[in-house]
């Protein structure tokens, strides 16, 4: 017989997903070159590490910041999965562990196939692409440059409409004292 080891996504970015364990060792972590990439502001690039001996799963946590749980204990070290036990990354990422024998040799009962030529049968719709939501982090760099910062003008505005009044009226007295024009324009300044 033969097992099949899975985690099953229950709270997180994509709830209900499942990824399928296979191979002697395995990463989980929000870096796109983990075996289980986990897009999540709690998870570290490089989180925890699953490793296949004697026919069961190890967990071990690879120094993360948030922390890898097993039935809400944090992992000091490594530990053996049992199926059925809670994982937790952080405090808001949670997958159930499960294990399957199956025997590869066993007869599979399918439901009888209808006369309908595969042409004529409607192609079925492919799956929705997972919904993002505000703790997701994206898996590489975005390439697009941030919005420019929008300023408010009217402070700029006023300051150089000030200076433009105080320039102004500097002129108008400098031009009237050059030309000794203050009893022309001041009368009733006396002297004149």
């Amino acid at each position: 017989m033969a097992s099949h080891f899975q985690l099953i996504m229950r709270s997180g970015p994509t709830p209900g997903a499942v990824f399928n364990l296979g191979g002697d060792q395995l990463t989980v972590g929000r870096d796109s070159t983990n075996d289980v990439v986990i897009n999540d502001a709690e998870i570290s690039r490089r989180h925890a590490r699953l490793t296949f001996q004697g026919g069961k799963y190890i967990l071990e946590d690879l120094g993360s910041t948030n922390g890898t749980f097993v039935n809400g204990q944090r992992l000091a070290g490594p530990r053996v999965l049992k199926a059925g036990e809670v994982v937790s990354f952080g405090e808001q990422i949670v997958l159930v562990y499960e294990a399957s024998t199956f025997d590869p040799a066993a007869t599979i009962a399918s439901p009888r196939a209808t006369a309908v030529p595969s042409a004529s049968r409607p192609a079925a719709p492919p799956p929705p692409p997972p919904a993002e939501y505000a703790g997701s982090v994206p898996a590489s760099p975005v390439s697009s440059a941030p919005a420019p910062a929008r300023t408010n003008l009217t402070p700029i505005l006023i300051g150089v409409g000030f200076l433009l009044f105080l320039c102004t009226c500097a002129g108008i007295l400098w031009f009237i004292d050059a030309n000794f024009l203050w009893c022309t324009f001041f009368p009733f300044l006396g002297g004149c």
